[in-house]
């Protein structure tokens, strides 16, 4: 029951839609009707600016992070992962958005830092090395995910490898919309990078 009980907190936690909450409460506007239509902190960064964006990105990460200490803190005999989870799948299937919410990239990330935060950092590092190549954060997300899940084959966690496929699995699924974008070469640049939004005016 104490296990059940700690994943329903975690689904209600990863459930809250920062971007959207940012978005409404302090710029009057609801980020679904702009952009990508996204809830994540990407639209919230184009839609928004940095500083919201920001915002998003820290309260994301934050909730997955947060997921995956319950059991820590509580002391249950489970994998942290396992919970970590459902903070994820609270982030793509939000019960407050009728459960139509983002690509769960930072709150992935979120979860996986509160265990191996020298595997996220090396992996974050590989992210925007990506989008600084690409200038595309949906290319930068699928790479790092891909490559993230690789790399942890090579951690002595199991169930931590496990749960990273099947999250990078999920994010690039997540990610279709984008990958038919990309194959119509008609997806969305970042305004930095080596092939910016602006060079490409």
């Amino acid at each position: 029951m104490e296990v059940v009980l700690q994943c329903i907190i975690a689904y209600l936690l990863g459930s809250i839609p920062s971007g959207v909450w940012i978005g409404k409460n302090f710029y009057n506007k609801d980020i679904r009707d702009y952009g990508s239509g996204n809830t994540g902190a990407t639209n919230t960064f184009r839609i928004l600016g940095p500083k919201a964006g920001t915002l998003a990105l820290i309260g994301d990460v934050l909730k997955g992070s947060i997921a995956t200490l319950i059991p820590i803190y509580f002391g249950t005999d489970i994998h942290p992962m396992f919970i970590g989870l459902f903070a994820v799948l609270g982030h793509v299937y939000p019960i407050f958005l009728k459960f139509k919410g983002g690509k769960a990239v930072a709150t992935t990330a979120g979860v996986a830092i509160a265990i191996h935060p020298l595997f996220v950092l090396i992996f974050a590092s590989v992210f925007l090395i990506i989008l600084l190549i690409t200038s595309m954060v949906s290319v930068a997300s699928m790479s790092a995910v891909f490559l993230a899940a690789i790399g942890s084959l090579f951690i002595n966690d199991p169930i931590f490898s496990v749960i990273v496929w099947f999250l990078a699995a999920l994010i690039i699924y997540l990610h279709r919309a984008n990958i038919t974008r990309l194959r119509n070469k008609e997806e969305s640049r970042v305004p930095f990078g080596l092939n910016s939004s602006k060079k490409n005016k």
